[in-house]
Formats: C-alpha cells, sequence, structure tokens
C-alpha cells in the first residue's frame, strides 16, 4: 500500500480503535473512525493470538492485500459514496486458515456495513 493511504503513527490507530464503528468476523476485526483526510486510510494489525512471527507477517500481508483490492480500490464502497475513513484491520488467527476468497468476502461485508450507518 502507498504511504498516504497507511495508518503509521500510534495517535491514528488509538483513534480509528476508539471509533464506534465495528465488524467482527470470523478472519479479522474491523474498526472505523470518520477521517478529514483526502482519502480513506488503512492500519493492518496482528493479534497476540497468532502466535510465530511468520504467521503474524503472513496474515497481515493477506489483510493489507484485502484492504488494497476492496477499501482502497477506485470502485471500492467507500470511495463510490465520498466517504472517508480511518480503518484498523485486525488478524485473528482464523486468518490464515481462511481461504482467500472468505477473507474479501469479510472485508466487503465490513466495507457495505460502514457505507450504510452514514446513511
Amino acid at each position: 500500500m502507498k504511504r498516504r493511504v497507511r495508518l503509521r503513527r500510534q495517535k491514528d490507530f488509538q483513534a480509528a480503535l476508539q471509533g464506534k464503528r465495528i465488524f467482527s468476523g470470523k478472519g479479522l476485526v474491523v474498526l472505523a473512525v470518520p477521517s478529514s483526510a483526502d482519502h480513506s486510510r488503512v492500519g493492518v494489525t496482528v493479534s497476540r493470538q497468532v502466535k510465530t512471527a511468520v504467521e503474524r507477517n503472513r496474515a497481515r500481508r493477506r489483510l493489507r492485500e484485502v484492504a488494497r483490492q476492496l477499501l482502497l480500490a477506485s470502485d471500492s464502497a467507500l470511495l463510490l459514496r465520498g466517504i472517508r475513513y480511518d480503518v484498523v484491520l485486525i488478524a485473528r488467527p482464523a486468518a490464515l486458515k481462511l481461504r482467500f476468497a472468505d477473507l474479501k468476502e469479510e472485508t466487503e461485508q465490513a466495507a457495505l456495513r460502514l457505507t450504510k450507518l452514514d446513511s
């Protein structure tokens, strides 16, 4: 992901974690807060329940790719509605066991739920 669309500072992560918009799925948890930036930003973190560093890095890579395809793409549900969020994706241990298509579907459901909250 490009640097301008990533959450990088701890205060940005903390603000998003305090947000009231939450989606909890089998493989991930999505937390979001409305943003005043020109575009949505995404941060990815992995729960310590994912035991080894290799598995945490793999889960992080999978979530980054899902975010790039669904949350930051030019045809994403958030962008089409003109909604900008700071989003934090937290990987659960099941994120490694789920098929990539299922992980994408969970993220898409989270994005659709975020767009419906502002309706």
